[in-house]
């Protein structure tokens, strides 16, 4: 009896311990690479969530309108490891967004560069998933 608990117990932690994985996904499955998109926009806020951090954006269109966009970017870590952190990005902020919008149609995009508005351009998307412009190993 006592082995079957320890066997449940270790299936249940390795499921649980395969769930962030299995959330995370290739570039294709989610973002079209022949939807480009660019933006000059308003940083509202930024999530600085696992799998990838995501900004929202206010981007205003010619006709005066504004639609609310979400950017993906890589992981937190991913982007600390390249010198962006919670004070880079931030809300109020005017910045230019290029990135590949969602195959779904909807006003979410996966943002390879941002530009600050100083000039300063980050890589802000995810490595290794398949992203246009990446380097085939």
């Amino acid at each position: 009896m006592r082995h079957v608990q320890t066997t449940v117990l270790a299936t249940i932690g390795l499921l649980a311990a395969a769930g962030p994985a299995v959330a995370h996904h290739a570039f294709a499955s989610e973002f079209d690479a022949k939807r480009p998109v660019r933006f000059t926009a308003v940083v509202t806020k930024m999530e600085w969530i696992n799998p990838h951090a995501w900004m929202h954006i206010e981007v205003k269109k010619p006709d005066g309108t504004v639609e609310n966009w979400m950017i993906e970017a890589g992981s937190p870590n991913s982007l600390f490891r390249r010198g962006i952190d919670k004070n880079t990005v931030k809300p109020g902020m005017v910045v230019v967004v290029d990135g590949y919008q969602a195959r779904d149609g909807s006003r979410r995009a996966n943002g390879r560069d941002v530009t600050l508005p100083e000039g300063r351009r980050l890589f802000f998307g995810s490595s290794g998933t398949g992203t246009p412009g990446e380097e085939k190993k």
